[in-house]
């Protein structure tokens, strides 16, 4: 059975910084897009970042754009999400999602993905 699992969420302050990360169980990520998504209470799930099954390509939202990095490491098969400086409109419950895809694309709807992860709280507060 598929499976993500993110990890590394918590209670940062302003401006700080936490990795987030996705693991595949039961698959491997090497061949799937990956988008990281989150949804803040009464607020829709919105698509922060996606990347490529490749890596060769990136996406960001507007909102986060030279703050976070994706990245991936196929050998540990597992995708990361840098965020830095950090603000509290960043809080919200982070998803990873994946796709498999003919071509080495990303895109960062919500419906453009078949597997969902559980979850994890990031909470940007002094």
């Amino acid at each position: 059975q598929l499976q993500l699992v993110e990890s590394g969420g918590g209670l940062v302050q302003p401006g700080g910084s936490l990795r987030l990360s996705c693991a595949g169980s039961g698959f491997t990520l090497e061949h799937y897009a990956i988008g990281w998504f989150r949804q803040a209470p009464g607020k829709e799930r919105e698509g922060v970042s996606c990347i490529s099954s490749s890596g060769g390509s990136t996406n960001y939202a507007d909102s986060v754009k030279g703050r976070f990095t994706i990245s991936r490491d196929n050998a540990k098969n597992t995708v990361a999400l840098q965020m830095n400086s950090l603000k509290p409109e960043d809080t919200a419950v982070y998803y990873c999602a994946a796709v498999s895809h003919s071509v080495d694309r990303c895109a960062r709807g919500v419906y453009d993905y078949d597997y969902w992860g559980q979850g994890t709280q990031v909470t940007v507060s002094s």
